[in-house]
């Protein structure tokens, strides 16, 4: 905040203390020159720019020059600027990039930075950018608890009343813990009273539902000390669930590959993560999600949602030192037959071709395959039924899996397991064609070289990348523009064609 005198520097200070009495005035301090609790180690400039409070710092003058924050991400133009020079350094305290080797926890990213001008200074200069188009959106805990709402009226209506009073419940605990010490809900302390009374949940109408959604729901706005990564995965849940309810299958089915996604990021190599392998691999299952019920929609909320914060701090993590290792180990998982068993992708190819090995000697299809000579397709179906039907229930899907080859055919497989024909795996076939494409390109400067070994990486990893991937993380960490900060258009319809060669 740049503030136009030391008396209204105060008393934004003030109002920031009485809006957010949860923080207990570390929320916002005062950074004027004349007062010497600023300077210094662990002072308050050392703790604006070194700890996650105070966030906000208000200023006279002493911030509109020659600090440098690379955290801060909004200005406000409280006060008149007359000097263009003054003006522009103003603007350059929100212009500085985060040092991407020390990220901190309360400023992961930075790729654009917001000026609140409330006195028309860029008017005054004649400026006139686009700015930033408001949209509505709701506070994460508004959407939660709205969701909930939704949850509990269609479950009443279904008869599913069960699920209606597990919902109760939660919205209940998450009344009464709404911060009585915020201004907000103190005004409100007539429309909560009462909540407090049993019977109004008891019977809970849809004219009660539609006072808690219009009068209570918006009081949700004022719970920020909450855990929000853990808070986004519980409304993941709540959507599915929801969509569950109103038996909207493609829906429910595009929200569970999400859940999915996340749980998958989970970084098994954290302590913390560790002790949830056995839930993280069976949430990673269709078996588990064609059984699952409110109960397992509750554990994976309590036991998933605290662990979700690791998901994004691994992400950083790799994005910084290009490191897909604990990545492509999540991927070391398969499941197969009409149980939904599940071993690791060695195990798996060991029990392949043991099988096969048994089987060849007395199949007559394999030993024909063994002899080099061709089969018909009507063998090669037969082949194809018998493996099927015998434990580890083998299929040209799951062999794709196992042997990472996207395009062979089953009799392929069986060839390379016979020792007959050599298959090369997809993250050898995509590293041979990265090392051909960077051979025929001698002039690539060692950041182009870095973007392409992420991209192949990227390719090895997900098995597919489309061209709004190329803009967007973790190519942005590159370049904040992705592929085209780094490449010329005709270099990135080069690369295009090759990823669409290999990953189409």
């Amino acid at each position: 905040f740049f503030c136009a005198t030391k008396d209204h520097a105060r008393r934004m200070e003030a109002i920031f203390d009485t809006l957010y009495p949860q923080y207990h005035g570390e929320l916002a301090r005062v950074l004027v020159s004349d007062d010497p609790r600023v300077y210094g180690k662990g002072g308050l400039l050392d703790q604006f720019t070194n700890n996650d409070m105070p966030r906000i710092a208000i200023s006279v003058d002493m911030l509109d020059t020659g600090i440098d924050v690379r955290e801060i991400v909004n200005l406000v133009f409280a006060k008149p600027v007359y000097s263009y020079t003054k003006f522009w350094q103003m603007v350059g305290r929100g212009t500085r990039l985060l040092e991407t080797s020390k990220p901190k926890p309360w400023c992961l990213e930075k790729d654009v930075f917001l000026i609140l001008d409330c006195w028309d200074n860029f008017e005054y200069f004649k400026l006139h950018p686009k700015g930033k188009e408001l949209k509505s959106q709701l506070p994460l805990p508004v959407r939660v608890v709205g969701l909930r709402l939704d949850k509990i009226e269609k479950a009443k209506d279904s008869g599913h009343a069960d699920i209606a009073a597990r919902e109760i419940a939660k919205l209940r605990l998450q009344i009464a813990i709404l911060p009585k010490n915020s201004v907000v809900i103190k005004e409100a302390a007539a429309a909560l009273a009462p909540l407090e009374d049993e019977n109004f949940w008891v019977n809970l109408s849809h004219e009660r539902l539609e006072f808690l959604r219009t009068t209570i729901k918006p009081l949700f706005r004022t719970v920020s000390e909450a855990d929000f990564k853990a808070m986004r995965f519980e409304r993941d849940l709540l959507e599915y669930a929801l969509a569950l309810l109103h038996e909207e299958k493609a829906q429910a089915e595009t929200l569970k590959e999400g859940i999915v996604a996340q749980i998958g990021e989970l970084p098994l190599a954290v302590s913390f993560v560790q002790q949830e392998e056995v839930l993280i691999r069976a949430a990673q299952s269709t078996h588990y999600w064609a059984k699952a019920d409110e109960d397992a929609f509750d554990a994976l909320i309590a036991k998933l949602g605290p662990l979700m914060k690791f998901r994004e701090q691994s992400s950083v993590q790799e994005q910084m030192h290009l490191d897909l290792v604990d990545v492509l180990h999540k991927k070391e998982w398969v499941e197969f037959g009409p149980q939904h068993e599940a071993v690791s992708i060695s195990r798996y190819r060991e029990m392949v071709e043991a099988l096969i090995a048994e089987l060849t000697a007395h199949n007559p299809v394999l030993q024909k395959i063994k002899s080099g000579a061709v089969v018909s397709s009507e063998e090669a179906h037969q082949l194809a039924e018998l493996l099927h039907e015998e434990h580890p229930h083998i299929t040209e899907d799951l062999l794709r899996q196992v042997y990472k080859n996207r395009r062979a055919r089953l009799i392929q497989f069986i060839r390379h397991i016979l020792d007959i024909e050599v298959l090369q795996s997809f993250p050898d076939e995509v590293s041979a064609a990265f090392a051909q494409f960077i051979r025929a390109h001698t002039t690539l400067s060692s950041r182009q070289m870095e973007f392409l070994n992420l991209l192949k990486n990227f390719i090895i990893e997900r098995e597919k990348v489309e061209k709004k991937d190329l803009i967007n993380a973790p190519f942005t960490v590159i370049h904040p523009q992705g592929i085209r900060g780094v490449f010329s258009p005709a270099e990135i319809n080069e690369i295009l064609q090759l990823t669409e060669r290999l990953a189409a």
